[in-house]
């Protein structure tokens, strides 16, 4: 099991959407998708914008990324 859970997640990711508006993200899906694009990003060196421990795997930075409300996802049409 992942910590944070999904549903943290996305209330991290929703955060400051106005009542009546549409969130950013509705399933764990878009979680998954979101956290493994950004991995990738990092395997291929770019830098963490978290402090990421020695040895910690990129999807676990990744997580903690989006935890720290450091990843922005585009709701793109």
């Amino acid at each position: 099991m992942i910590h944070p859970s999904y549903a943290d997640l996305m209330e991290v990711v929703n955060q400051g959407i106005s009542e009546g508006e549409e969130p950013i993200v509705r399933s764990r899906y878009s979680i998954v998708m979101a956290t493994s694009k950004r991995a990738r990003q990092i395997i291929a060196g770019d830098a963490p914008l978290v402090d990421a421990k020695e040895g910690e795997k990129p999807l676990s930075v990744a997580v903690d990324e989006m935890d720290k409300g450091q990843l922005l996802i585009l709701n793109e049409a």
